[in-house]
């Protein structure tokens, strides 16, 4: 995976191009550009597949395209044989190439061939237009500002803060053209906002835990293909233990990583599942006081995120992909997406069931820039690779067609998780409720402290330029009893917390870190 930025338009300003560079420098392993008349073009590519030949950006043999690609396209190989089969000559053994391959041979049609996560920018070199994609389920970023006559496109926001105009995100499953002169065209090639609408249940237990395990183990099995160590980000709960059961079955070299105050129950519950597995465990321990507001502020700027909760899960997995680079590891697995898949959330309990799929297709919908957005931040701002299985497009459409009684079941959340993998899942794991990373970890009250200063710290990097930092989406939507439409009004007329909120917030924060202090110093901490 990579950083990409580009300029295309007229005489495009080299400086602004260092600078856009510069700002994803930590995504790579190696900054590669192609610079003529009319664009530039430049990726930070941390070297995975074929690293010695696939170069970016990645030139046709003509020189009228060139493609700049961030990302992973798993069935790659199978779509490299059929390219050649229909007399593509290929020059290396990556999917860069297959990227823009598979573009020249079947034009907008490739994205829907394309099975992985990913955002690219094709140029063409000869007409001056870009044609922009962006994965399904937004797990790879991809931005653009049109300004001063040039179109700058790159991952990440900060990259087009120099530039000084506006900022607009391509939504996830979504692609079109744009060029210095007009705004790029996008528009959905897969819909999250109608998935799974129409498509027919299925009802039969005993088949949804076939189709499901089936499913996870395909996904899992695709993103272990690599001859470099695969870690696995894990909290000891349901998600990320079967991660690590099946990386561990399927790779010769897994690692697990965790988080969490001494005690906690995500280091508790890790410790013993790597125990038992016999796999190396490396633990990032942290006391509350150990988190300052300098660590807030470098997590606010590396993950750009809008909502509270967001953040202080981001200054958190901060750390822990810190220590994960340091490790040398640069490919990691983690559970993010089971829940919003799998009725993990508050959410799932609506009702009308209308309501709940939108529910449900809106959550699929913002992924992108909230936990996504996360996830790909603190690991690529490290130089490491973050592998999603449970958002494969395969197991999305799967988990969409499995009605509410499968999900939630006999007070169990994510029921049918349970039930397939009844077999390999320890008790405890299987038993073992949902807890957020923040509060699982330890750590969420500690960073709370620093809420207030969010928005400050957020506005001070230039980030007002694409969206404002805004109220958690989740905590409207609970207000509101889970009506979508009464919760977007309301985000819509009060984007953010007011000051008395803010103040209200930060004394239970003191208060609880007051009382915490004392239980630690007299040794009654839990």
């Amino acid at each position: 995976m990579c950083g990409i930025a580009l300029i295309i338009g007229p005489n495009p300003n080299a400086t602004v191009f260092e600078r856009m560079l510069d700002a994803i420098a930590p995504r790579g392993d190696v900054q590669e550009t192609l610079s003529g008349d009319g664009y530039h073009l430049g990726t930070q590519r941390l070297k995975i597949v074929d690293r010695e030949r696939a170069i970016q950006p990645w030139s046709s043999p003509d020189g009228r395209w060139a493609v700049c690609y961030n990302g992973e396209v798993y069935n790659f190989r199978s779509l490299r044989s059929e390219l050649a089969a229909v007399g593509h000559e290929l020059r290396s053994d990556s999917d860069t190439e297959v990227i823009l391959e598979a573009f020249l041979e079947w034009g907008e049609q490739a994205v829907h061939r394309l099975r992985g996560e990913f955002a690219f920018a094709v140029v063409d070199r000869a007409l001056d237009r870009v044609y922009l994609a962006r994965d399904p389920l937004g797990v790879k970023p991809l931005y653009w500002s049109r300004f001063g006559g040039h179109l700058y496109v790159a991952s990440e926001l900060k990259a087009l803060v120099p530039v000084g105009g506006p900022v607009t995100e391509i939504p996830p499953g979504h692609h079109g053209w744009g060029s210095p002169v007009e705004d790029p065209a996008v528009s959905a090639y897969v819909d999250l906002l109608t998935m799974g609408d129409g498509d027919e249940p299925i009802t039969d237990v005993g088949q949804a835990a076939q189709l499901v395990r089936a499913a996870l183990e395909d996904s899992i099995r695709v993103r272990v293909d690599t001859d470099l160590p695969v870690g696995v980000i894990l909290s000891g709960g349901l998600d990320s233990t079967l991660t690590l059961l099946h990386v561990r079955e399927m790779h010769p070299k897994c690692v697990a990583f965790t988080i969490g105050t001494p005690g906690s129950d995500d280091v508790s519950y890790a410790r013993r599942v790597t125990r038992e597995l016999g796999v190396d465990h490396e633990v990032i321990e942290l006391a509350p006081g150990d988190i300052h507001l300098a660590d807030v502020r470098e997590a606010i700027r590396l993950s750009e995120l809008t909502e509270y909760g967001d953040v202080i899960n981001a200054v958190i997995s901060r750390l822990l992909f810190a220590r994960v680079h340091s490790s040398g590891v640069k490919v990691v697995l983690c559970g993010d997406g089971s829940d919003e898949l799998f009725g993990g959330y508050e959410m799932y309990r609506q009702p009308d069931p209308v309501l709940r799929q939108r529910l449900f297709q809106h959550k699929l919908h913002n992924l992108g820039r909230t936990e996504l957005q996360r996830v790909d931040r603190t690991s690529m701002g490290h130089g490491v690779e973050t592998r999603v299985p449970f958002l494969d497009l395969a197991l999305v459409r799967l988990a969409m067609r499995l009605p509410i009684e499968l999900k939630l079941r006999n007070g169990q959340d994510k029921w049918i998780l349970r039930h397939a993998f009844a077999d390999i899942l320890p008790d405890y794991v299987r038993q073992r409720p949902k807890n957020p990373l923040s509060h699982s970890s330890g750590l969420h009250e500690r960073v709370r402290l620093y809420r207030s200063q969010f928005p400050r710290i957020y506005r001070s990097f230039g980030y007002g330029q694409l969206s404002p930092m805004r109220r958690d989406f989740s905590i409207v939507l609970e207000q509101h009893g889970l009506n979508l439409d009464q919760a977007l009004r309301d985000v819509d007329t009060q984007p953010d917390y007011s000051m008395v909120e803010h103040a209200r917030d930060l004394a239970g924060a003191l208060r609880w870190n007051a009382v915490e202090a004392l239980r630690r110093r007299s040794g009654l901490s839990r």
